[in-house]
């Protein structure tokens, strides 16, 4: 046995020792759209797994639509058979899982580090940007914010409901930022953060956002990149879990409501090389600047990893504090680039665009592809904000346009892997025309 499946051993039996009425372990990985798939393991049979025995899903459980339906691609799902890809056992992500009747763990998988990776697996996307960019002697350190709202355990014909104040039992319908909401909602926003912390994520700052029953959540700085966006998913999963304990639903979608601020997901990037150096710092904060051009030039052709469904175009709308081309300044939260105020040692680019809904890894393989090309090709970027209210660069807004420029963007191509991009393009291309194959009820009072 070698050193790896000896510590996966080691954790399986403390968390046995530990939690005594666990009988049963979810294994799960995350989707191209970003939901969780996998299996629910007996414990004991998991310690056989951690000590090397074989761990197989169909490997076209990545491709699953948001519905959850296969679609054609290439000759995935309908002319390969449907085999089985080998998984393995994320070290330190074994975890109880205490928002269920009944008491079960969690551990992550992957095909990453496998004999045979998956190579359209978003954690293996990842996995190779962070392993190519190590190479180049280029360590990034990356914390997520995520916007979430709550609402309503019960919908009315089929529409979200505001969330119920617990203190007044009257509907949370007013938007704003105060301290007192956070207090009011303690009981469900303390279980999330502590369920969150026994998953092993740094929970930071909560914040009352500006829309009706709006939070927002920080996660502390990781220099392991695959942590951090680990932490992101999981999170989305546990909070669900929470609400629903507490009679809410919540909810990452983009943009549940038309008059109120959509949910993003704000990611801090910052470069250092062996050493501890920020590489963004050096030379009078000039690779700040190139990183910043190549963020924007690739912005437009990853539009549909950072606004991945139609609601999430809409979000990108003219609200407040979400930029609508691609932009830059410091200290703007109208830029998809904001350059937070900070010393050298912390010198970081904010990432706002995306939505609070899409993939996290493959938000931050797409970030970093675009701050690895900046500093390659060393170009200066376009106007900050700051100089000019009107510097920006369009990018696509619907869906199959932007699908196009992404499929054919040979940046985007080398940087996270050419099958990669065929298999999620068509996806998303598969996944938008499934959703436009529905007559809602607008159409009718328009056309009938």
């Amino acid at each position: 046995m070698d050193a790896v499946c000896s510590d996966l051993v080691a954790e399986v039996r403390a968390f046995r020792q530990r939690f005594l009425d666990v009988r049963y372990v979810d294994l799960i990985s995350l989707d191209i759209p970003g939901h969780f798939y996998g299996k629910r393991y007996p414990v004991e049979m998991l310690e056989k797994v951690a000590a090397g025995s074989a761990l197989k899903l169909p490997q076209n459980c990545v491709l699953l639509g948001t519905q959850g339906g296969l679609f054609k691609i290439g000759d995935y799902c309908f002319n390969d058979g449907d085999p089985d890809a080998p998984r393995r056992l994320v070290p330190g992500t074994l975890k109880i899982v205490n928002w269920e009747k009944q008491p079960l763990g969690q551990m992550l998988i992957t095909s990453s580090g496998t004999e045979k990776p998956i190579v359209f697996e978003p954690r293996e996307v990842l996995a190779q940007v962070l392993e190519r960019l190590a190479g180049k002697g280029i360590f990034p350190v990356v914390a997520f914010e995520l916007e979430f709202y709550l609402f309503d355990r019960q919908l009315r014909d089929g529409l979200p409901q505001f969330a119920r104040d617990p203190l007044t039992d009257d509907a949370d319908d007013q938007p704003n930022m105060h301290i007192e909401r956070l207090s009011r909602f303690a009981p469900v926003l303390d279980e999330m953060v502590e369920t969150a912390r026994a998953q092993g994520i740094d929970t930071t700052v909560i914040t009352a956002e500006l829309g009706p029953g709006q939070f927002e959540i920080n996660f502390g700085h990781l220099d392991d990149g695959l942590r951090a966006a680990d932490w992101a998913a999981l999170f989305c999963r546990s909070t669900r879990g929470v609400a629903l304990k507490h009679n809410y639903r919540a909810s990452f979608m983009a943009k549940p409501y038309l008059q109120h601020p959509g949910s993003g997901m704000h990611v801090h990037v910052s470069l250092y090389d062996e050493a501890g150096n920020n590489l963004l710092a050096a030379n009078d904060q000039q690779p700040l600047r190139h990183a910043v051009a190549g963020c924007l030039e690739l912005l437009p052709h990853c539009m549909p990893i950072f606004a991945p469904n139609h609601n999430a175009l809409r979000r990108l709308s003219g609200t407040v504090n979400v930029a609508t081309r691609a932009s830059w300044g410091f200290e703007d939260r109208d830029a998809c680039l904001r350059v937070p105020e900070s010393d050298a040692k912390n010198l970081r680019i904010e990432h706002r665009l995306a939505g609070a809904d899409a993939n996290p890894y493959l938000v931050l393989a797409a970030i970093l592809v675009g701050l690895e090309q900046g500093l390659e090709t060393g170009r200066q970027p376009i106007a900050p904000l700051n100089e000019d209210r009107s510097s920006g660069i369009n990018f696509p807004l619907e869906m199959l346009e932007a699908v196009q420029s992404m499929q054919h963007n040979a940046q985007l191509r080398e940087g996270l892997g050419a099958e990669f991009v065929n298999v999620y393009c068509e996806n998303k291309r598969q996944d938008h025309l499934a959703f436009m194959q529905d007559i809602n009820a607008r159409e009718y009072r328009w056309y009938l």
